[in-house]
């Protein structure tokens, strides 16, 4: 994801510390880092936004600018989201999340995706100075969605298409992680035909083809790792030990 390429996150006139971290911890999951901050609440820095951001702080907070008014804050950008439930007075065209993040990937310039205060959201003005709106399509008896949560929504939407569709999980062991080859669902098969027939599991004799045809079926279909086939080969060396 190229930096010079993401959207801005500008808060304007953010409340509460603990939702600047939050949002701060929200925009780096998806590898977001430009926040700007119009008029903060409380002032800036703020100790309470770095403990609610956790390692977001460094690389997010740390470099987090403070602008007076929100014109100010759009400096270097060219096309801007206002994300509210409102404004519909106004005529600017009006995006879901996804339909507009998918139309900032391929933005050339600088784009900006613009949050409102916790308690009341973008004023007019505000919204006014953007190139369209943001709506998210929520339970209309119930559409509120705090900072960190409208911030989580974005940025997920803007780095579907640009993260890893399926990072793997810390300390995964790759090699059990790799899909078993058909050699080793063979000898796999094996075992288990020649535990079974020890067990007399195929009976009646007129009926053995066909159930251990069923059962080669079984295992050809199962998408199995290496690691699955070690712990089955374990599980019957366990259950079959005298």
């Amino acid at each position: 994801m190229q930096l010079d390429r993401q959207p801005v996150i500008i808060l304007v006139r953010p409340q509460m510390g603990e939702n600047i971290g939050a949002a701060a911890r929200a925009m780096l999951n998806f590898g977001l880092t430009d926040m700007r901050l119009v008029d903060p609440r409380d002032g800036w820095p703020n100790p309470k936004a770095v403990a609610t951001a956790s390692g977001a702080a460094g690389q997010v907070l740390d470099a987090a600018r403070v602008y007076p008014t929100l014109a100010a804050a759009m400096e270097g950008v060219d096309y801007a989201y206002a994300t509210t439930a409102r404004g519909r007075e106004l005529t600017k065209p009006v995006f879901t999340p996804a339909t507009a993040m998918a139309q900032a990937r391929q933005h050339t310039g600088r784009s900006a995706i613009i949050f409102g205060p916790e308690r009341t959201g973008l004023e007019n003005d505000d919204i006014a100075r953007a190139n369209a709106i943001v709506t998210v399509p929520v339970n209309p008896s119930f559409p509120s969605l705090n900072l960190a949560q409208a911030v989580l929504l974005m940025g997920y939407e803007y780095g579907r298409e640009i993260l890893p569709p399926e990072p793997a999980p810390h300390a995964r062991r790759a090699e059990a992680e790799e899909l078993a080859d058909r050699l080793e669902i063979e000898r796999l098969g094996d075992h288990f035909d020649d535990r079974l027939t020890e067990a007399g599991f195929f009976f009646p004799e007129t009926k053995a083809a066909s159930m251990r045809l069923n059962m080669r079926n079984m295992w050809a279909r199962l998408a199995l790792t290496r690691g699955d086939v070690r712990i089955l080969h374990g599980v019957l060396r366990q259950l079959t030990r005298r």
